[in-house]
This record gives structure tokens, sequence and C-alpha cells, in this order.
């Protein structure tokens, strides 16, 4: 990353946190004009990456009759240019986590476009920020999901539509919140086709970025190329505290087969709340839920840029 630069990396203001509250915000950035975040950079960023840092995912072509494939693999030992090289090929979507702790010139962009959003401060006083690379293939798509923490994208490379969904019902059901909560997958929401009809699109180029209500529901799809995108991810307290009741009310309607009441985030049933959600998470179930949602059951072909080999050994396309 250029560090001899010292104009603003994006056109965030103090107020944008105010304004992705309300409605989704595109904004203008530069990082995508940064050498340090060019293909090259990028393919070294992903050979240097901790396994336990990525998920690289196989999915479904595009298009409504197009099969719903969610499955996560491994590199398979191939160095990063051959892993973006695969990726190009293919029907991959790699999410490299957590950058800021892998990279030091990633965590300085990632806290100077939260500086420049006035996020680190009241009223907002966000905490605990993230920040992964998205490498996904052309015309790959992500399914319909939403996440927990708040949420924004910056595209690097590449074109990518996005469809926004107002985070309420039908959209967006309290189940659906609890049970990517307990689960951590984020794609096992409710989808309708009608839904689009109460979708924002935006066609995200390289150098524009979005943030977006919490919890906004969403789905992407690739245009005819690579796309290489930013992601950031921040908490508040409120925000937290919603990830307890959804955690807690998750965990009475599933184990307990009690139907939640409230989601009220303070007073007497917030904190019995968070003290259940705070036992069930010590006990190790969440782990082991967890684990069983997400299995890793393939890894990239070495032989055939693109292609998947099953880890019982079969092929896959």
């Amino acid at each position: 990353m250029d560090r001899t630069a010292s104009a603003p990396l994006s056109a965030l203001t103090p107020q944008s946190p105010a304004q992705w509250q309300q409605a989704p915000l595109l904004f203008e950035h530069r990082l995508h004009t940064d050498p340090g975040f060019d293909k090259a950079a990028i393919a070294d960023l992903i050979g240097r990456y901790p396994r336990q840092s990525y998920s690289i995912v196989h999915m479904g072509e595009q298009g409504v009759n197009g099969k719903r494939v969610w499955r996560e693999g491994e590199f398979g030992g191939l160095d990063g240019h051959r892993v973006l090289d695969a990726i190009e090929r293919g029907r991959l979507w790699l999410n490299l986590r957590d950058g800021h702790d892998i990279d030091p010139s990633l965590r300085a962009a990632m806290m100077a476009l939260f500086a420049e959003a006035g996020a680190l401060a009241p009223p907002v006083s966000s905490y605990d920020h993230r920040m992964g690379i998205l490498v996904s293939s052309p015309n790959a798509q992500v399914y319909y999901h939403a996440d927990l923490p708040g949420q924004g994208l910056l595209q690097l490379h590449g074109r990518k539509r996005i469809y926004l969904y107002p985070p309420r019902q039908p959209f967006l059901s309290p189940e659906g919140l609890e049970n990517i909560a307990l689960s951590q997958l984020e794609v096992g929401l409710r989808y309708e086709p009608d839904f689009d009809q109460g979708a924002q699109v935006f066609d995200l180029e390289a150098g524009q970025g979005l943030f977006w209500p919490l919890n906004s529901p969403h789905r992407i799809e690739n245009h005819d190329c690579l796309n290489i995108s930013m992601t950031l991810e921040y908490w508040t307290q409120d925000i937290r505290r919603s990830h307890m009741i959804n955690m807690a009310n998750g965990i009475l309607r599933r184990y307990f087969h009690h139907t939640p009441r409230n989601r009220r985030l303070s007073g007497p049933s917030f904190y019995a709340k968070a003290a259940l959600q705070s036992l069930w998470r010590r006990s190790g179930r969440l782990d082991s839920l967890r684990r069983a949602a997400r299995p890793v059951d393939f890894r990239l072909d070495p032989e055939h840029p693109g292609r998947i080999v099953d880890l019982d050994g079969n092929l896959s396309a």
C-alpha cells in the first residue's frame, strides 16, 4: 500500500454512518489505484494466508434454474498465483478473513477508512473493526444472506451487481437472524424471487464502495470478470447487544422450544438472555453446531485450474 499519499482514501465523511444506518450509502474511494491492491499483490497475499483465516467456496451457476451449491474447501497446496488463476477460471469465492491481523498495511487502510467515516468516536463509537479481501470468479454469485455486524464493501477490481433488501419482514425474520447467530452460516435465509421487487440494485465498479443498514439481506452476482473486493466490519454496543439477543432467542427457540416474545436490548430480560448465551457459548455446544454447518469437502485441482477435487478423490466441475 502507498503510504506516502496524504489525501483521504475515500469520500466518506463523519456524517456517513448516520446516512448508512438509514439507507444504503454509495461512495467513492481510491484503493483500487494502489499497487498494494493490484492482482500480483493479492496473489502474494493469498500465498501467505494462514489456513485458519480463509474460506474458499464453490457455488452453483447464476440463474433461477442453477443448482444451489455452497461447498467449502481448501487450496490443496497451490501457491497464491495458482489459486488466483483457479478462481479466474472457475466458480469460486475466496474470503480472506481478518486481513488487518495479517498485513499492517491492510490494518492501516481499514483504520483510515473508519476514521474518515467518523466511526471511531461518538456518536457512533464503533469497535472491533475487521476487514477481509474477497476474490471471486467471473459470473460467480453469493446467495441471499445477511450479516450480523455492521458491513461495508469496497470494489477493487471487476464489477458486481448487489441486490440489497430491507432488514424487515418478509425479507428477514427473527428466526433467520437467530439461525445465523447460532450456525455462523449466513446463506441460510429464505429467499423468494418476488423479493427482488423490494430490492435496491447497485452495479459496483472499481473505485466505488457501499455501506448498508444493519442486517440488510443481500445477494451478489458478478459480471463476466474476476472480482476483488474489500469487506469492512464493525460493532457498536447496540449491535453487540442485538447479537446477544439473536443468540439467546435462537437457543430458546431451537433447544427449549420456546417462542421468544421480545428483542429488548436492556432491562431484566436482556441480562437474563445475555447470561444464557454466554453460558451456552462456553459449553462448547455452539462450536459443534458450527463445525457441522461448514464441512470442508474439496480441494482445488492442480491439473485443471478452476476445477475442484472432492476430498474423497472424485473430480468435480
